[in-house]
């Protein structure tokens, strides 16, 4: 039982998280129901802690009664009919308010106490789409045409930690096409400002930085930042803007104002660096280039503007390079090991609900992996092997128990 890495985490989420006690509090909509909220949302829970691809993989882990140890003797849980039909219907603000916790407990814990990159806690924001079908679709879904065909799916903006320690989804916000732009520029900066704005109110002190891409390098983005009292870095790529044709070309002219090898010593990073003023904005910006020379002698580069003006060159490009981790250990993680693109269930708050759910789930995990077993398992699908064996090992115990009374 000592090895049993299941047992650990199981541990973990009740005794760290509370978690036990935070979805005592979640309600439905459901009237009269057989099965109290708990029941149902529980063994949610634990397949996206497991990474399940389907309701249907997690309705056959119900009817083997793989989790029935994980509750009182004589507990009956519910079908997958049921909860498919509660996740409908489930306050979603329940599980905003629960994911909101562990992060809080996160900071408590003091796991960002160093930040997460030289210092600075980091944080990057990016839009992705979920849930794509053909068939399945709610009157929340955005639409397209791919192949003649009509194909319904739904997108939002994410915000996620970079650099050292666990890579934690902080918040997410979907689109809502009855407020938002079906253009990917206009509707994409509104829900990531709504976005921002939530993250700041609920957690004052945790962002120091927001790193995003060239989609929102205009002086409406950089004014939200500057007014919510929040450092940005934005990639800069082709743009219309005059003032930045004009720091571009500036900066070209000028001499390098360092120049370093990366840490394999592989890459050669020659930085030139402006400051300018942008249209609209109130204060200066840094203008920052760094060119590129790789070991087969291609030359690239990337351009930044921010409102670090005091961050030392070398961090910024850090932050650039970390800025991959919401892609790699976030959307294509997910993706990948949970199915982030499948159609779990449309209708109601339930798109909502299952986004909610593997969120948490992925923040449990990370924050599992990193501070209980301090990475002693090198991958994580050897993790999530050892996680299954566990839970087929797995004997009734007091401690372990999820009490749904």
């Amino acid at each position: 039982m000592r090895n049993n890495y299941f047992v650990k985490l199981i541990k973990y989420i009740k005794n760290v998280h509370y978690i036990d006690k935070k979805f005592d509090k979640l309600k439905d909509g459901r009237v009269n129901p057989t099965y109290k909220t708990k029941q149902v949302i529980l063994p949610v829970l634990f397949g996206f802690l497991l990474r399940i691809k389907s309701l249907n993989q997690l309705n056959f882990m119900l009817k083997e009664n793989e989790f029935q140890n994980l509750f009182v003797k004589g507990t009956k849980l519910p079908g997958i009919d049921t909860i498919r039909d509660t996740l409908k219907v489930l306050n979603t603000d329940g599980l905003y308010n629960a994911n909101k916790s562990i992060i809080k407990k996160a900071i408590q814990n003091k796991t960002f106490i160093n930040g997460t990159i030289d210092g600075y806690t980091a944080v990057a924001i990016d839009g992705t789409k979920f849930f794509g079908s053909y068939k399945k679709c709610c009157p929340k879904c955005l639409t397209t045409v791919i192949k003649g065909k009509q194909y319904y799916y739904h997108s939002g903006a994410v915000m996620s930690t970079i650099g050292d320690g666990p890579k934690l989804v902080i918040d997410y916000e979907l689109y809502n096409p009855k407020m938002d732009w079906s253009r990917k520029d206009e509707g994409e900066i509104n829900v990531s400002k709504r976005l921002l704005t939530r993250v700041l109110k609920d957690n004052k002190s945790l962002v120091d930085v927001v790193f995003y891409d060239a989609l929102v390098c205009n002086s409406v983005w950089i004014n939200q930042c500057i007014d919510m009292n929040v450092d940005t870095i934005v990639r800069v790529k082709n743009n219309n803007n005059k003032c930045l044709r004009k720091v571009k070309a500036l900066a070209n002219k000028s001499e390098s104002v360092a120049v370093w090898d990366d840490e394999k010593g592989i890459e050669k990073i020659e930085v030139y660096e402006r400051v300018f003023n942008m249209n609209d904005v109130g204060r200066p910006l840094r203008f920052v280039k760094f060119a590129i020379k790789h070991p087969d002698k291609r030359r690239s580069q990337i351009m930044i503007v921010t409102t670090c003006m005091e961050m030392s060159l070398k961090t910024i490009y850090k932050m650039i390079k970390a800025r991959w981790i919401i892609e790699n250990s976030i959307f294509n993680n997910l993706k990948n090991h949970a199915d982030l693109n499948h159609c779990f269930v449309h209708g109601g708050k339930a798109v909502e609900a299952i986004i909610s759910f593997m969120f948490i789930a992925s923040n449990l995990f990370q924050l599992f992996k990193v501070r209980r077993i301090k990475n002693h398992v090198p991958i994580q699908i050897e993790l999530l092997r050892l996680l299954f064996k566990g839970m087929y090992l797995l004997k009734y115990e007091s401690k372990l128990i999820f009490d749904t009374g």
